[in-house]
């Protein structure tokens, strides 16, 4: 499937509030400034491209072909509070490709479950939903949340990893995937490679598959911090060899 997989971007809404600690040097808040948009980046905002699962090509097929992996709310948070009046037609939208599988991570685990739709029941088996934790408290406040919900797929993701974390009390069967990235960005907070090992080693531990996503712009390793380009970012960290089998390649 890895080989043959398509990948789509959706964002049926822009913008987000920070909440924790790693939405300091946000990416979007970053973007938008880089671009010079005229909005705040903590407004969230209706995207023209809401309703783009179900757009048609002139031949009357889907835009987005079947069997691809959607990127959701990559450019915002899929459970923010400013897009309370539209979530109820993307999961429509979700409901109506179930030819697609769509993917949304969210520091916002704790509204998930008065966000689902009625007939939600253990999942729908075209999402995957991940839990975006930064550093202990966060994983510590969320992920116990994470575990109790009905999810059919869940990963979790440390983004931007900000200090050593053990996520051994919250690894279990029903976790699929662990990716680690440090913090993009001129203001960008060092990632340890030494904590990528050690979530490394909690999940081999409890038969977790794991993949270091990448590098942030400081990395520091073996007593020296690399200042990393963002376009090598993501391929420095799959050179260094670290990832075991992904769901989700």
């Amino acid at each position: 499937m890895a080989d043959k997989t398509n990948y789509a971007n959706w964002n049926p809404w822009h913008g987000c509030t920070k909440i924790s600690p790693g939405c300091k040097y946000c990416y979007v808040y970053r973007q938008d400034e880089m671009y010079g948009s005229e909005k705040s980046s903590s407004e969230v905002t209706k995207n023209a491209d809401f309703s783009l699962p179900l757009k048609l090509k002139r031949d009357k097929s889907y835009k987005i072909p079947s069997n691809s992996v959607v990127f959701t709310c990559f450019t915002s948070d899929f459970l923010v509070e400013g897009a309370d009046l539209w979530r109820a037609e993307a999961w429509d939208m979700i409901k109506c490709r179930r030819d697609l599988m769509f993917f949304f991570f969210t520091k916002r685990v704790d509204r998930l479950e008065q966000n689902l739709p009625s007939d939600w029941g253990d999942g729908y088996e075209n999402v995957i939903i991940g839990c975006t934790v930064e550093n202990q408290a966060m994983a510590d406040y969320r992920l116990p949340i994470f575990n109790r919900l009905p999810i059919k797929h869940k990963v979790i993701i440390v983004a931007p990893i900000l200090e050593s974390i053990d996520l051994s009390a919250h690894l279990n069967s029903q976790i699929e995937e662990v990716a680690v990235s440090g913090e993009s960005g001129v203001d960008a907070r060092i990632c340890d490679y030494n904590w990528v090992l050690d979530i490394r080693n909690q999940c081999i531990n409890n038969k977790i598959p794991f993949r270091f996503h990448q590098t942030g712009a400081k990395l520091l390793k073996d007593g020296k911090v690399y200042r990393i380009l963002r376009k090598f970012q993501i391929s420095q960290a799959t050179k260094a060899g670290i990832n075991t089998i992904s769901i989700r390649q």
